[in-house]
């Protein structure tokens, strides 16, 4: 008999003695069960170990021998609280409608990918991320999943770093060797994580796919020893909401600020804006999407040269009289020209929105919308 029908007979047994459901007996079997440490050669070696991309040179690292990478910009676009069959089809869909499908990511990667992910339930997994809020969303997605198939907290280990000796401003793990690779499972940066870890984590993905922000900000102000990156992000993910002093996310007034200071290419204000961010946020093509969409809104904020086309690198961008009014704070962006925005799951969609941010609580507010602007609702 192999270990594997051995282990689906024991589950069956306890299943009959307690009662329990197959995903809650066969979960607590797996936390009885030792197993080698993942952060141990033995335990890295039998794992699955997940990353964000494959610029990371795991394989060089002698420590992977299977090695899945996650790929989606879940920071973009639509992400609702379905299953996962239909959130599969949704990213596939939007991915490919923003020609950011450079990778193929289709249905078909996509339920690859999980079903990689799956496969290995009854054995270790090591996450390798970074700070930023693309890997963080990404660390959540994967941490709920296992949670959903009975994977107990101390068979994974995550390793996420924000930092790095002798690098000035962190890009991320494909900046390391494989050699400080090597190094990372013997450092702080390594933890194997606990069950309220993993419970948050489930909250967190929860929160972000819900059809409102209502839970974001006790996410934001989460604190956790291995998801220690987790509530700095939300809190960012949080700046993306239209601000009530200017309908303007942060993104799109550091864009404009850079344009206003200077900035008379979009590669330069894109350059420019991302100086701005704590962490590594939008990739290039992102931004230059956010920029086309402020060239060519009803009442733009931005002049774009040539203004047939969509804005890349080398377009020559500059202020509208309108876009300096905005990020003078004296006209509103969203009255003015409306938005149709997926931030998780919530669809910002109109000229008047429910939910904004507000710089001075520095919270996501729920507000009422009147003819000169949002105005706080009372709780």
């Amino acid at each position: 008999m192999t270990k594997q029908a051995d282990f689906k007979r024991r589950v069956r047994a306890r299943m009959a003695k307690t009662g329990e459901s197959y995903a809650t007996a066969r979960s607590q079997l797996l936390a009885e069960q030792p197993g080698p440490a993942a952060s141990s050669p033995d335990g890295m070696a039998a794992a699955l170990h997940v990353s964000n991309g494959d610029a990371t040179d795991l394989p060089g690292t002698g420590l992977a021998s299977r090695v899945l990478y996650w790929r989606d910009s879940l920071h973009e676009g639509p992400v609702p609280a379905v299953g996962p069959e239909e959130l599969r089809q949704i990213r596939a869909a939007f991915l490919a409608g923003a020609d950011a499908d450079d990778r193929a990511e289709g249905t078909e990667m996509f339920a690859e990918r999980d079903r990689i992910l799956e496969a290995n339930r009854d054995g270790e997994y090591v996450l390798w991320f970074e700070a930023d809020l693309y890997d963080q969303l990404q660390i959540i997605q994967i941490l709920a999943r296992l949670a959903d198939l009975g994977v107990p907290a101390r068979r994974i280990t995550l390793i996420c770093i924000g930092e790095h000796p002798g690098i000035a401003r962190f890009g991320g793990l494909g900046e390391l060797t494989a050699e400080q690779l090597r190094e990372l499972p013997a450092t702080n940066a390594c933890a194997r994580l606990t069950p309220a870890a993993l419970q948050l984590a489930t909250h967190a993905w929860a929160a972000f796919r819900a059809p409102n922000p209502e839970g974001l900000r006790a996410i934001a102000g989460s604190r956790s020893g291995e998801l220690r990156f987790l509530g700095e992000a939300f809190d960012r993910l949080s700046r993306e909401y239209p601000a009530t002093r200017d309908g303007l996310s942060l993104t799109e007034r550091r864009i404009l600020a850079a344009v206003a200071d200077g900035a008379a290419e979009a590669g330069t204000a894109f350059v420019r804006a991302a100086a701005r961010e704590t962490r590594p946020y939008l990739g290039d093509s992102w931004c230059y999407t956010m920029m086309d969409r402020m060239a060519h809104a009803a009442v733009p904020l931005l002049h774009a040269e040539p203004a047939t086309r969509p804005v890349n690198r080398g377009t020559g961008l500059r202020l509208t009289d309108t876009g300096a009014r905005v990020l003078a704070g004296v006209a509103d962006h969203v009255t003015l020209n409306g938005i149709d925005r997926w931030i998780g799951g919530v669809h910002l969609r109109g000229h008047h929105v429910p939910w904004r941010w507000d710089d001075g609580t520095e919270s996501i507010a729920h507000v009422i919308e009147e003819s000169q602007g949002p105005h706080h609702a009372r709780p």
